[in-house]
């Protein structure tokens, strides 16, 4: 949506600038010719190729928003925005974003905190397309508790020596290494103070894929459970300082909320313009189905839900690049988008009918890849509680 089209100009407008509009045509260019004509394929194997990383890379649409001096191409969380409203608006899948860049949720805290080894060994690669790398937080039973990390690792040594389990790990199949969150603390502590982050390598004897995960969406997405016996890492794979790793996730969950939003209202938008158009050529009774006024107003819901969602999430997007605390309003804005996906996407099914319905068409793709989004990255009911500390209404 454009300012030109709808007579209006968001928070986005003002201040996407040509480069940024320049990323989102080459996104979306990129995906029509990358990626649109092997998706369905990638759907029913259940896994992205590796060669569509490396051919990201090339392109420049893996590393956009990370430092030059680590391997980035630099911009910001607003380039970012670009290049993913690009993707999807070409149809690109919620499981194919949520693969190909999980380096968003696995290099940031290596950026932020890691020793140069560390950037060198791992992000760099990550960046050019040359390794894959997952983050694993979520246990067996945990949820959103970060705190409540049972995953333990006990110094030995040159090494630690970890034990535990972990699940619902993007990319975790194909992937090369996986930055594990580990209780490093005395055995009985428990809570925020007691958390690491260590990196394990693929083919580490102890560490395996237990299982991968078949899901009601996201299916090219390789999702899987880990497990940990008595795996040794060199010491040197610790990111940052022991014991505090709780912050260091804590500190990257503003872009992730902001990014999984972004996948929400692209979803929607998408959804709306497939809806719009099919609505527009499909007849029934002898005349396009925009000629009911109850069609019609459908339409105009699923566009506004759409526009307030987008608004939103740019808008706390370019207040954090700005160096604000938005910390509550990534909240929001993740529920605000999400919601709108969920809704806007069943509507859509709704109005392709039987058409709608059937396994492998765009819309049902969406509507199954939404319905994660109010659970992953933080549970709705669990960013709206600390939304309501943040705001002091608990």
């Amino acid at each position: 949506m454009t300012a030109s089209r709808h007579g209006m100009t968001s928070t986005w407008d003002r201040v996407w600038n040509e480069e940024r509009r320049a990323l989102k045509a080459a996104a979306t260019a990129f995906a029509e010719r990358e990626i649109i004509p092997g998706l369905a394929e990638w759907e029913e194997a259940g896994e992205l190729p590796r060669s569509l990383t490396a051919a990201a890379a090339k392109a420049g649409m893996l590393s956009v928003g990370y430092p030059e001096e680590v391997g980035g191409d630099g911009g910001d969380l607003l380039d970012v925005c670009a290049l993913q409203e690009g993707l999807m608006a070409a149809g690109a899948s919620g499981g194919l974003m949520a693969s190909l860049y999980t380096h968003g949720i696995a290099v940031p805290h290596m950026i932020a905190h890691g020793s140069p080894c560390l950037i060198d060994r791992f992000v760099r690669p990550t960046l050019a397309g040359e390794l894959i790398g997952s983050l694993g937080i979520t246990e067996p039973g945990g949820g959103s508790d970060v705190a409540g990390i049972t995953t333990r690792a006990v110094r030995d040594g040159d090494h630690w020596v970890i034990n535990g389990a972990k699940t619902f790990i993007t990319s975790a199949v194909r992937g090369d290494y996986v930055v594990t969150a580990c209780r490093t603390g005395e055995a009985d502590v428990r809570g925020h103070d007691a958390i690491s982050l260590i990196v394990v390598e693929k083919n580490t004897p102890g560490f395996s894929v237990s299982r991968a995960l078949p899901k009601m969406g996201w299916h090219c997405s390789d999702t899987a459970e880990l497990a940990y016996d008595d795996v040794r890492v060199p010491v040197e794979n610790l990111v940052g300082t022991e014991n505090q790793a709780f912050y260091y996730i804590a500190e990257q969950f503003v872009v992730e909320r902001i990014a999984l939003a972004l996948m929400g209202y692209g979803h929607a938008l998408r959804c709306l313009e497939l809806a719009a158009a099919y609505a527009c050529e499909r007849e029934t009774f002898g005349k396009p189905l925009t000629k009911n006024q109850v069609v019609r107003a459908k339409l105009v819901e699923m566009h506004r839900q759409v526009e307030l969602a987008r608004m939103y999430t740019l808008d706390v997007a370019a207040r954090h690049v700005a160096g604000e605390s938005v910390i509550a309003e990534a909240c929001l804005a993740k529920q605000t988008a999400v919601d709108t996906a969920v809704a806007v996407s069943n509507e859509a099914v709704q109005l392709f009918g039987g058409a709608g319905y059937l396994r492998g068409t765009e819309v049902e793709r969406h509507y199954r890849d939404a319905r994660l989004l109010p659970i992953g990255g933080g549970a709705t009911e669990v960013l709206t509680d600390l939304a309501a500390r943040l705001l002091g209404y608990a």
